[in-house]
């Protein structure tokens, strides 16, 4: 059985591994805003950037109630990693379609990051923060995936 400084320590590493998702993911939705030509959707990217942010910002802050030293930035390489590597070519390109996929590669890596969160042992207080920031990324990534399938239907 774990001791309670290594379960801690284990879901500071938890949560700074939301973090990084969460800046990459803020970072992809303002790049994504950069190349989409619809005034709505460009704003949605924007939201949804503010949203990450948000939530990378609640995590820091979990971190640093749990006693630790919380990530303040998304990792280049970690990027690779978690879908948002493409989303400058497509926006240099201008191919909202491409864009949109990205979005959703994003998005896949974002759901999986939160959903091994959720299977991880977290303290009480921090899993509600989870459920919740899991449930709007969640929804995030339907949203993406529908308008990837309405694009390949059209």
């Amino acid at each position: 059985m774990a001791t309670k400084t290594e379960s801690t320590q284990k879901a500071i590493e938890q949560l700074n591994d939301l973090i990084e998702i969460c800046k990459d993911g803020e970072q992809g939705f303002r790049t994504a805003a950069e190349g989409i030509g619809d005034d709505h959707f460009r704003m949605e990217c924007l939201q949804y950037a503010e949203q990450r942010r948000q939530f990378a910002r609640e995590l820091q802050e979990s971190v640093r109630n749990l006693g630790g030293d919380p990530e303040h930035g998304g990792s280049v390489t970690g990027s690779l990693h978690r879908g948002w590597i493409n989303i400058k070519s497509a926006v240099t390109g201008k191919d909202e379609a491409a864009i949109v996929a990205e979005c959703e590669r994003g998005e896949d890596a974002a759901k999986e990051a939160y959903e091994k969160a959720i299977g991880a042992y977290l303290p009480p207080a921090v899993s509600g923060l989870i459920q919740r920031q899991f449930e709007a990324v969640k929804k995030v990534h339907d949203r993406f995936s529908l308008l990837q399938k309405q694009q390949r239907a059209a």
